[in-house]
């Protein structure tokens, strides 16, 4: 079951929006745990609006790690949101899925040496442990055709194409030192379109 919150103003620094919250109940790992996922939109939604769906990363949205893309993503996909109007689907999966207790252990491997792929075999997880069934429920319940989705994420793009007609757009953000070697294996080994 999922629950669906009131709708609420949420200005902000791109622009004003409106907010709601959807909240459903999942088991993983044989833990059963209530994820809060958030839409954040314009007020008006177009017949065909800019979509992103950005999965939770505290460490590079909330405190800027330089470590991933992630942060440099939601700002500009909210930038751009505001300004073409849309949508942003905050999905509560942090670390592709495993947490934020397993994504710092993750981190823990990747200093050692291990990539952001390897470091989540090494704690038992797939590369990506993300389900999306939510995603299907929000297109549904805002009675959205078609889309333009931003992402970079071959993944995203198949996943999606088989819930609602859409196009994609681009989402390229700025390289740094720290996140280079992450960049190149989204790219090489998970087919990012970078």
């Amino acid at each position: 079951m999922i629950e669906i919150s009131e709708q609420a103003n949420l200005p902000t620094q791109f622009g004003d929006f409106k907010i709601q919250a959807f909240r459903e109940k999942k088991s993983f790992k044989g833990e059963t745990y209530l994820l809060e996922h958030l839409v954040i939109k314009t007020f008006d939604i177009p017949e065909n609006p800019l979509v992103r769906v950005h999965s939770e990363c505290l460490t590079g949205d909330t405190l800027l790690s330089l470590k991933c893309d992630c942060g440099g993503e939601l700002n500009l996909a909210l930038s751009r949101i505001a300004k073409e109007q849309g949508m942003l689907i905050y999905l509560r999966q942090e670390g592709r899925g495993i947490g934020l207790f397993n994504k710092v252990n993750a981190y823990a491997l990747q200093d050692k040496g291990l990539d952001t792929i390897e470091a989540n075999l090494a704690l038992g997880f797939k590369e990506d442990e993300r389900d999306y069934r939510i995603v299907k429920f929000i297109f549904d319940y805002y009675k959205l055709h078609k889309i333009r989705l931003l992402t970079n994420n071959p993944a995203k793009i198949r996943a999606f194409e088989t819930m609602i007609a859409l196009t994609r757009e681009p989402i390229i953000v700025q390289c740094n030192i720290h996140n280079a070697h992450y960049l190149e294996v989204k790219k090489t080994q998970m087919g990012h379109l970078l």
